[in-house]
């Protein structure tokens, strides 16, 4: 295994966001002529190049590079990010200016700052340029700003784009990445321009960085709570666009809007939205509960999608199965293809009808019964993936849930901060509700959420596999 094509891609990466770094550094000098954050970019620059410059002819990535270098530049992304925090002032030691950072990169949106706007603006713009940077992954960002990669783009397109599998929308994956990144931005430019109508311009760019990635960051310390019912319709538009799998966007400017009527995947992801949403309401309706039905509408797109704002303080809400069905709903994610975490509803359907046709199969012994979603037939292989990643999944959100009891944490506040983290929710349940941080946790817990966000945000396989002897076997 050569470590020189790494180490070349990620001295790119780090230059990229020292670069980016310019932008707060410019509102922080203009705001308190304070220069640490410029300092920060060009000793970043400065060191970056010396190590691109000797793996600059390292091209050649082996299957074993593409897994590595795609954790590697999750966490390299996560530690550079956490600088400008540390340096700031603004948080409790390294580790969480760490958290902040993780959750930053992973698009987690798990905060451990109690009062937010008393935050720099610096800062605050930095938070919500990392979700914004780890919205569809900084691999497909680096593919496709520098395709001078001697690199097959397909290997890491295929395990850095969220869902059970990858639909190319264009011949090369190249061309595909860059697609993608037009899409991104051109949607985050149009949220930008209808969020300003009602917002300053600073909170504005800051929301719309941080819905287009399924983030959450928010810039106020009640999130979207204190807001117009304008911004939230228009917020909770664009969370649904975020959840929506970007290949069938590009189907839809081509072929027309009845592509999202005819997807199968995007039916069960509307009325997976629509059934909760209606649920809740109703549950709360006979309870004399006072929220609106579009904070509950968008409280529940939020939790699906895994954006994580906060429309109202759904720890509050009668009866507690409210609540339950929120966190079942931490588990779904929104479709493959989308900028949300969680298992993918894709996935769960799959699941779904693969048990069934078991029980089928049990009957009748000898029939051949394919499992099929809408006309489309899914593979052995496919389903074989399907069921270890739901496995592995579930499987580390007990072991997570139970080393939290350890540490301390109540059954629900353990339970509610593992599926967070998996999912990449931000807000949970229990001590970590919606209007609570993770402030108080204990720093042991801290670094199993980080770890929980990598995993859950590089889809568990990517990161599994440096732990195996046979990926360091030469």
């Amino acid at each position: 295994m050569s470590l020189k094509p790494t180490f070349r891609l990620l001295s790119i990466l780090i230059a990229i966001l020292s670069i980016f770094l310019l932008i707060p550094a410019t509102i922080e000098y203009f705001e308190s002529e304070n220069l640490y954050l410029f300092k920060i970019s060009i000793v970043s620059i400065l060191s970056s190049v010396p190590v691109w410059y000797f793996s600059r002819k390292a091209k050649s990535f082996s299957n074993k590079d593409v897994f590595l270098v795609i954790v590697l530049c999750w966490i390299a992304a996560s530690f550079f990010g956490s600088i400008p925090f540390y340096f700031s002032d603004s948080f409790d030691g390294y580790s969480n200016a760490l958290f902040e950072a993780v959750s930053g990169v992973t698009t987690t949106g798990a905060t451990i700052i109690e009062d937010i706007e008393s935050m720099p603006k610096s800062i605050l713009f930095w938070r919500s340029f990392l979700q914004w940077f780890g919205g569809l992954g900084i691999v497909i960002f680096t593919i496709a700003l520098l395709p001078l990669l001697g690199v097959s783009g397909e290997k890491i397109f295929n395990l850095e784009y969220p869902g059970p599998s990858s639909e190319k929308i264009t011949p090369r994956i190249k061309d595909t990445a860059r697609l993608l990144i037009k899409f991104y931005v051109g949607f985050t430019i149009a949220l930008f321009m209808l969020l300003s109508y009602n917002m300053s311009f600073f909170d504005a760019i800051c929301h719309a960085m941080t819905t287009m990635p399924s983030g959450g960051f928010s810039t106020f310390n009640d999130s979207i709570n204190g807001q117009s019912d304008y911004i939230k319709s228009i917020i909770l538009l664009f969370m649904l666009i975020t959840g929506t799998n970007f290949a069938l966007h590009f189907r839809a400017v081509n072929l027309g809007l009845r592509s999202y009527q005819r997807d199968r995947e995007f039916q069960y992801y509307i009325l997976v939205c629509i059934f909760f949403s209606g649920l809740i309401f109703s549950l709360g309706f006979f309870n004399s509960d006072k929220n609106s039905p579009l904070d509950i509408a968008f409280q529940t797109v939020s939790i699906v999608t895994t954006t994580g704002y906060t429309s109202t303080n759904y720890s509050s809400w009668s009866p507690f199965i409210s609540q339950y069905l929120l966190f079942i709903l931490m588990f779904t994610g929104a479709m493959g293809g989308s900028t949300s975490g969680g298992i993918k509803l894709i996935r769960i359907v799959a699941l779904v009808k693969y048990v069934r046709v078991e029980l089928k199969r049990a009957l009748h012994e000898k029939a051949i019964i394919p499992v099929r979603i809408g006309k489309k037939v899914l593979s052995d292989e496919l389903i074989r993936k399907t069921l270890a990643f739901f496995l592995f999944y579930v499987l580390f959100f007990f072991l997570a849930s139970i080393v939290f009891v350890m540490l301390g944490d109540n059954l629900e506040s353990s339970i509610g901060a593992a599926a967070s983290a998996m999912g990449n929710i931000g807000p949970s349940i229990g001590e970590y509700g919606a209007m609570d941080t993770y402030s108080n946790m204990h720093i042991a817990g801290k670094y199993l959420m980080m770890f929980g966000m990598i995993l859950g945000r590089l889809e568990i396989f990517a990161v599994l596999v440096l732990f195996t002897k046979t990926f360091w076997r030469s």
